[in-house]
């Protein structure tokens, strides 16, 4: 892999150091072109028919099959649209009426808190009796039971970078005879994922983070082929619909995946996406993956060396994490904020995570050492301490 050239591909400000692709990936060079052609020689020439003639209702399923290959799904498994917390809950929906005699849904307290609201909503109005359990990550294997309808589980932990072992997990709780969903906001795009392999259920994800899809770009969903014609969308969109300009007033779902797809494309977030993922068709994710953990081993080895303040919070063990760093600090939004001063770009998590995202398409060892040097400065120097740097925003 030639990670030089793909560094080319994004517009990165002079002197910055963008560690936070884990959250939101920066601007691929060639989006801005792909906007502009969708909205002037699309939208602006072809009006309405830009619907067909530009292939606009066909993009959530092209799109589809490409972030597939990124994971391992099957063609025609995976479909884009809508927010993650919709395809959260229409995953939920559908794992749970194909195992309509078991209550438990079982997750774990590190996942996303909007995974877990989208249950307990899902669950209250259900109404029939289903129950949320939350274990520590470490300690879901061994709470899965004969009970167990549904195994829910984001694959990397958003504070800690902490990895699930996808396989073990997924053919544990299908001995039990629960179905998996498996949240990929962390995995795709960031490591090696093989949905088909490991014969998950259903999977959701963003991509505005590692797939540098631009904010407020579509989630997606996929359904294993086994499920994909029995699987009930729960929000029955017109577009959703087996003939949605049929118009009919009774609701017949679609073929396969198509069912997932609930409101209208947003067409401009796919054209910035399109050009995005032209990016990651030239990507071999085994190569990324072994290239994010010699850069993540050179930033941990870097920062612990220089900085006594700093306490790793993300797995010792680079195959047990994903591909961000985190560390604990208690004025970590205070130091984080000094650091964004500098040009180094991280994030904070409550109560005390500082995270930094190693996404080698754009990141070199230059750009880990210069974030190592700055993050000395500032520890070393309590550059952090001072009130403004206290003063938090509305995203930390």
């Amino acid at each position: 892999m030639d990670f030089a050239t793909t560094k080319r591909m994004f517009d990165l400000p002079e002197g910055m150091v963008y560690l936070d692709g884990n959250s939101l990936g920066p601007l691929p060079r060639a989006a801005a072109r792909r906007v502009a052609r969708t909205i002037e020689a699309e939208w602006g020439e072809m009006l309405i028919t830009a619907w067909n003639k530009a292939g606009w209702m066909a993009q959530p399923r092209a799109l589809g099959d490409r972030i597939g290959r990124l994971i391992g799904a099957e063609p025609g498994s995976v479909v884009l649209g809508d927010t993650l917390s919709i395809k959260v809950y229409q995953a939920l929906a559908a794992a749970l009426a194909l195992n309509p005699d078991r209550r438990k849904v079982l997750s774990d307290r590190g996942n996303f808190p909007t995974d877990l609201y989208m249950a307990e909503g899902l669950i209250s109005a259900l109404d029939k009796g289903h129950e949320l359990v939350t274990v520590a990550p470490e300690e879901v294997a061994s709470h899965i039971d004969d009970d167990l309808a549904v195994l829910m589980l984001t694959e990397v932990d958003y504070r800690t970078g902490r990895k699930h072992d996808m396989e073990a997990l997924t053919r544990a709780a299908h001995a039990a005879g629960a179905l998996v969903i498996w949240d990929l906001a962390h995995s795709a795009g960031a490591l090696p994922v093989d949905l088909a392999g490991v014969q998950a259920d259903f999977a959701v994800g963003c991509t505005y983070k590692f797939l540098n899809g631009g904010p407020g770009a579509p989630a997606f969903i996929y359904v294993a082929p086994r499920h994909a014609e029995t699987a009930r969308p729960a929000l029955s969109g017109w577009l959703g619909h087996e003939a949605p300009f049929a118009f009919d007033l009774a609701y017949r779902p679609g073929e396969g995946v198509e069912r997932m797809r609930v409101g209208t494309p947003p067409v401009l977030q796919m054209a910035a996406l399109d050009a995005a993922l032209d990016i990651w068709d030239g990507v071999d994710m085994q190569a990324l993956r072994t290239r994010a953990i010699a850069l993540s081993e050179r930033f941990i080895e870097g920062v612990e060396a220089a900085c006594d303040g700093l306490a790793l919070a993300s797995p010792r063990d680079p195959e047990a994490r994903g591909s961000q760093v985190s560390f604990r600090f208690e004025e970590g939004y205070a130091a984080m904020q000094a650091l964004i001063d500098r040009g180094v770009i991280g994030d904070f998590r409550a109560p005390d995570i500082m995270r930094f995202g190693i996404t080698p398409l754009y990141i070199d060892e230059a750009d880990i050492d210069r974030a190592v040097r700055v993050i000395a400065e500032v520890m070393e120097d309590r550059l952090w301490d001072r009130a403004d740097y206290r003063e938090r925003a509305a995203v930390t």
